[in-house]
């Protein structure tokens, strides 16, 4: 299996186009230790010709002319990428749906609820259903989006995207809105998981055994936002679980065997994008990688 992270942040990237927080400065004004993300997505390849995209982020533009494997190669259009799958409905993973307009043919698989809200806005509509078959797929159901490779959504603690929530929002449901991909080829297992509200017991057993996590990284501390000032929202209230805590991801998964352990979906006040900060050397001490645009898993 061929795996490369095209897009390790979290909305809004790094650095988020209207922010000073501490990281984005640094960003901003060129200091070496922080690297420019963009917003996150997968790309995974069963031969390394043929790609599925795991979420399509509003930076996938980008995220393609500097990703050569996704680059068109045969004739006047084309296109390496033939499908793409949805772990949610989240802006920073359905916005770069409306750059694949041009009429390429490819599969977009999600679950029902996913596709259910695309259908219910009309700029996706733009994606013609000739060219753009989608499949809503069943929870705990394998497929196969390119021979060679197969998929299986499974749910994990979450919530509704922004743009859906109402007066009152239920965070940490197991339900079609949030879920993980585990994907498999040539013997291989990689758990994709950019959204996680809670590190159960039954996401802990279904990882177990698995050659590579890329798991939620949004926040360091469930306060990060308050910490620096840009926000009121904790990331238990975005859904999303901290690295750090009694409950934090760190110390949940410390007891599940795992080959390699990659925080994804990086929100630009995390101190970690900082590569020498003590908060990046007591992650990477417990572990875990941190994950930068380009960055291949090897299987």
């Amino acid at each position: 299996m061929h795996a490369i992270i095209i897009g390790s942040a979290a909305g809004g990237g790094v650095p988020q186009w209207n922010c000073r927080c501490p990281v984005c400065r640094m960003a901003w004004e060129g200091d070496p230790q922080v690297k420019h993300r963009t917003q996150s997505s997968l790309a995974v390849s069963p031969d390394g010709a043929r790609w599925v995209l795991i979420n399509a982020s509003p930076d996938l533009r980008q995220q393609i002319v500097a990703t050569p494997a996704l680059h068109p190669g045969d004739g006047l259009r084309h296109s390496p990428i033939a499908a793409v799958v949805l772990t949610n409905g989240d802006v920073d993973h359905i916005g770069g749906l409306l750059t694949m307009r041009e009429g390429h043919r490819f599969g977009l698989y999600g679950t029902k609820e996913i596709l259910d809200a695309l259908a219910g806005n009309r700029i996706f509509d733009v994606l013609s259903r000739q060219s753009v078959l989608r499949q809503a797929t069943e929870l705990d159901q394998s497929f196969e989006p390119v021979d060679g490779l197969s998929v299986t959504l499974f749910p994990v603690p979450g919530k509704v995207p922004l743009w859906q929530e109402g007066a009152e929002t239920d965070i940490g449901a197991a339900t079609e809105t949030t879920v993980g991909a585990m994907i498999e080829a040539g013997g291989r297992r990689l758990a994709y998981i950019p959204g996680c509200a809670a590190v159960s017991d039954a996401l802990r057993s279904r990882l177990r055994g698995i050659d590579a996590l890329l798991f939620d990284g949004t926040v360091l501390e469930n306060d990060d936002l308050m910490r620096t000032g840009v926000g009121s929202k904790t990331g238990w209230r975005m859904g999303h679980v901290p690295m750090n805590g009694d409950e934090g991801s760190i110390a949940a998964l410390s007891g599940v065997p795992v080959r390699q352990r990659v925080f994804v979906h990086i929100n630009n006040t995390n101190p970690v994008l900082i590569e020498n900060s003590i908060e990046r050397r007591r992650v990477e001490q417990a572990g875990w990688m941190i994950a930068h645009d380009g960055m291949v898993i090897s299987l």
